[in-house]
């Protein structure tokens, strides 16, 4: 129930709207936010479907030289997060940049460069940053498809790219729209990026309403139409989907067969992979480790007595985060398995609701819930001072449960599904209590999957920054809010550092998502073993 509590407070605005506040927010932004964030929206989609499903047709279809290599490091972008690959942007392309700088030394200052602050420079961002959720899920909808309606339609006269156009696409549209779903979802929470290219996103409403006038009705009125904005994303992937079926016999049977590309053709569609690649990640990694080794010559950087303490606040939070989700998420996913009623089956799904919300809705509801109980304390004459006026850590901590408890409750249920439920029932038989049987057999059977979700939840803790904008303590900065801070400064050389720290520890799940990719694609299978079920269960 505390995790279904700041959506459900947020729902609850959508079912009592206040007329006077609505009134209000139409009469002076939202009319241009909505306008905003929709043109923003439909250029991103756009985006990363050219993007993400020309590249996966690309290196599924084709085979041309390091298309291997380059399949798999086609989602490096994924540990990029966007408010970094923002400001490296306008660092470079800005009006102060080296690109516009160049540009008026050769043609004078009036030559004509396209605005990067606008719409269409944050929709490049994005497009570059988000890309790998649409190339992950068509690559693998094409890796998967039978190469039985390719071959029938390649010898009804089809060439490959009609081919490609009439069978292949039709056939990955389920998972090209749930990759759009994911990378709209993820455009919607942000308000950071969007800042920077000066954008006016309903998203950016919430956090200047909720931060710059402290109207909590405001707030949580526009967090409402964030929600719906998500809520109808996701009800128009679900009616696409309807009840069709994109399934065909045969379809793990052979790959889908490549076209040989020779000479320049070959080259060329190396040259567009490694061209996305560097715009997406290795140019804005190099400039960042140029700023960072510029700053540790001058003595800032690694020893800065702001580096270790944000570093340490950010450690504090994510390793509590995940250790919470891990927690929580063994007791869901044991309570499941023991139980299996549909009361249980159902609560343990609303618990995962939160990864599909934006940010700041979640945070915004936190508030909510937390505003509340400060009022039912208060009301039993016990004060707590603070609590809600500046922040407090509790509330950031409830909100990445709140958000990262479907990375938590999938990555244990996962392990536990490879459990055989008859070890479970034998054990039960046994006179085995279920907190017994949890200890002995459940938990050292899933502890990759506890592992893999503490990974995923930290680091995953440890990038995200809208919702510790809204929620944190005052003076309590992390990494991400210190990247945020220099870059809204323009002082992008000392942001340099702690956004390398970022993308480090946001390239270690990264790399075991490519070192699946190079498995899958070698033929590997890895199978669990078997044994161990026998030698827990005797240990009841």
């Amino acid at each position: 129930m505390l995790a279904i509590a700041p959506v459900a407070v947020i729902a609850w605005s959508l079912l009592t709207p206040s007329v006077e506040v609505w009134r209000h927010l139409w009469q002076t932004r939202l009319p241009d936010m909505l306008v905003s964030t929709l043109g923003l929206l439909v250029l991103v989609i756009l985006g990363t479907l050219v993007l993400g499903g020309g590249l996966a047709w690309l290196v599924s279809g084709y085979d041309f030289p390091g298309r291997k290599a380059l399949a798999w490091m086609l989602v490096l972008p994924l540990a990029m997060p966007g408010y970094i690959l923002g400001f490296v942007f306008m660092s470079t392309f800005g009006f102060t940049g080296p690109i516009q700088g160049g540009l008026r030394s050769l043609f004078g200052p009036d030559v004509p460069v396209p605005e990067i602050r606008s719409v269409w420079g944050a929709a490049l961002v994005f497009s570059l940053s988000l890309y790998p959720y649409v190339y992950l899920l068509a690559r693998a909808a094409m890796r998967e498809q039978a190469t039985a309606s390719y071959e029938v339609a390649r010898s009804l006269g089809y060439s490959h790219l009609k081919a490609a156009r009439k069978v292949i696409f039709p056939l990955a549209r389920p998972s090209l729209i749930a990759g759009l779903t994911l990378v709209t979802l993820e455009t919607l929470t942000d308000f950071a990026t969007v800042i920077y290219f000066n954008v006016q996103t309903v998203s950016v409403g919430v956090y200047r309403v909720w931060k710059g006038m402290f109207d909590r009705d405001a707030a949580s009125e526009l967090a409402s139409l964030v929600l719906m904005f998500a809520l109808a994303l996701l009800l128009i992937e679900r009616t696409m989907r309807g009840r069709a079926r994109y399934t065909q016999q045969g379809g793990g049977s052979r790959q889908l067969p490549s076209k040989k590309l020779y000479g320049a053709r070959g080259w060329a569609a190396t040259g567009a992979c490694i061209g996305v690649l560097t715009l997406a990640f290795f140019a804005p990694v190099l400039q960042l480790a140029w700023w960072a080794a510029g700053q540790l010559a001058g003595g800032k950087g690694a020893g800065d007595s702001n580096f270790l303490s944000y570093l340490t606040n950010s450690a504090v939070l994510a390793i509590g985060a995940a250790g919470l989700v891990a927690v929580v998420a063994i007791g869901v996913t044991n309570a499941r398995r023991f139980s299996g009623t549909r009361y249980v089956k159902s609560m343990s799904q609303m618990s995962t609701a939160g990864y599909a919300l934006p940010g700041p809705v979640i945070a915004i509801g936190v508030l909510l819930v937390l505003a509340g109980v400060d009022r039912g304390l208060e009301a039993m004459g016990i004060s707590i001072p603070g609590l809600l006026v500046t922040g407090s850590l509790a509330g950031v901590v409830y909100a990445y449960v709140v958000r990262f408890m479907a990375l938590g409750v999938n990555g244990i249920d996962a392990s536990l599904q490879k459990v055989p439920e008859e070890l479970t029932l034998t054990a039960r038989s046994l006179g085995a209590t279920p907190a017994r049987v949890m200890r002995k057999i459940h938990l050292p059977l899933t502890k990759t999957g506890v592992a893999v979700a503490l990974l995923l939840v930290g680091i995953d803790a440890l990038k995200e920054l809208p919702m510790v904008l809204l929620l944190r303590p005052f003076g309590f900065d992390t990494l991400p809010v210190w990247v945020w801070q220099l870059a809204a400064e323009s002082r992008w050389e000392s942001a340099a550092l702690p956004s390398l720290t970022i993308i480090a520890a946001s390239l270690v799940p990264v790399a075991l998502l490519t070192r699946s990719l190079r498995g899958s694609d070698s033929g590997v299978e890895l199978l669990p073993d078997s044994g161990k079920g026998t030698k827990e269960l005797a240990r009841v």
